[in-house]
């Protein structure tokens, strides 16, 4: 491991919107999805997988989410995800047990939900009852890698089955790290149980394993990053110009405690974009959260925690109005 290398707040978040492709959109295809949902795109707002895509991709429509390369898994703190399907294992046997009598609940759960399926779709509320049990409970057969759902955001997801991943778990659970610490770096392995739903004290030994890390010190303390990330985050960041509307529950966001401090440092508007309800989605201006916003139909309204200049007001409305949400009846209009 190198020296330590000590990182600014500017630095950290600029590394962070770069690897997350919110300084400049990708092209569209399957390699910008990939990438867009490198660690995962949480889908428990109805639509939230795709807005987080549309901030990432050009020429995003309103059915990309549902690209044959993505697929919704119930993932890290059992929230619905999407995940391109050739990382499925990562975000399912990457959560997988330790505990081998947890681990055999899950198997165990998966067998007897495959032999109630016998290769059918089924809402989970029905596949519960046929199994005696709450459907919530369902989402502990998903670590197995063998359980699908599909969630169109009104109603209760359908289930069914797939042929486990042929990924050793514990390799599963260090690529998961590194897409936390590629994502979210600086990181420590308390911020990667908290991320990835995983049981304190699990993190550490994945980050021991892992090998390729280097120590780092930013404002938020001490924690690591990849080494083959170390000089991208030593180079300087050019200045952000973009305007995103990024949805609640946005990789981005997904953050705890000093982390959030980083990206937000005032304490009231950190309490207004991570509510103790639904959060809000974020307005990122030029690299900064300025506000947060919130749909209901064609209505966007926006709050804004400062005076935004004309231009980057235009911006943020068009931005609104290109988000790329099925059955609209009028044009999204936006209220401030």
């Amino acid at each position: 491991m190198s020296g330590l290398l000590h990182l600014s707040r500017e630095q950290v978040l600029g590394h962070r919107r770069r690897v997350g492709a919110l300084d400049e959109r990708l092209g569209p295809g399957r390699g910008s999805l990939r990438r867009a949902a490198w660690a995962g795109l949480t889908d428990s707002v109805p639509r939230a997988a795709l807005l987080s895509i549309h901030a990432r991709v050009r020429e995003t429509s309103p059915t990309t989410w549902a690209d044959e390369s993505l697929v919704q898994v119930w993932g890290p703190r059992f929230s619905t995800y999407v995940v391109p399907e050739q990382d499925r294992a990562v975000f399912t046997l990457g959560r997988h047990p330790v505990d081998p009598a947890r681990r055999r609940f899950a198997e165990d759960l998966a067998d007897r939900l495959e032999e109630v399926l016998a290769g059918r779709r089924l809402p989970y509320r029905d596949a519960g009852r046929a199994l005696g049990m709450h459907p919530s409970q369902l989402r502990y057969a998903a670590t197995t890698g063998r359980v699908l759902v599909r969630w169109e955001g009104a109603g209760p997801p359908h289930v069914w089955t797939v042929p486990r991943p042929g990924t050793d778990p514990a390799e599963a659970r260090l690529e998961l790290a590194r897409r936390y610490l590629r994502v979210l770096a600086p990181g420590t392995p308390e911020g990667f149980e908290r991320w990835a739903g995983l049981r304190r004290g699990q993190g550490t030994p994945v980050f021991d394993a892992l090998g390729d890390l280097v120590p780092v010190e930013s404002p938020s303390g001490r924690a690591w990053v990849l080494a083959e990330d170390e000089e991208g985050l030593r180079e300087p960041r050019a200045e952000p110009s973009s305007v995103r509307l990024l949805p609640s529950g946005d990789a981005y966001l997904l953050l705890w405690g000093v982390d959030r401090e980083l990206l937000v440092p005032d304490p009231d508007r950190r309490a207004a974009l991570w509510t103790s309800r639904v959060w809000p989605g974020a307005v990122l201006v030029d690299g900064e959260v300025v506000g947060t916003w919130r749909r209901s139909a064609h209505r966007v309204a926006v709050t804004s925690w400062t005076p935004l200049p004309a231009g980057h007001r235009r911006a943020v409305e068009a931005e609104a109005a290109a988000l790329p949400l099925p059955d609209l009846e009028r044009e999204i209009t936006v209220t401030w």
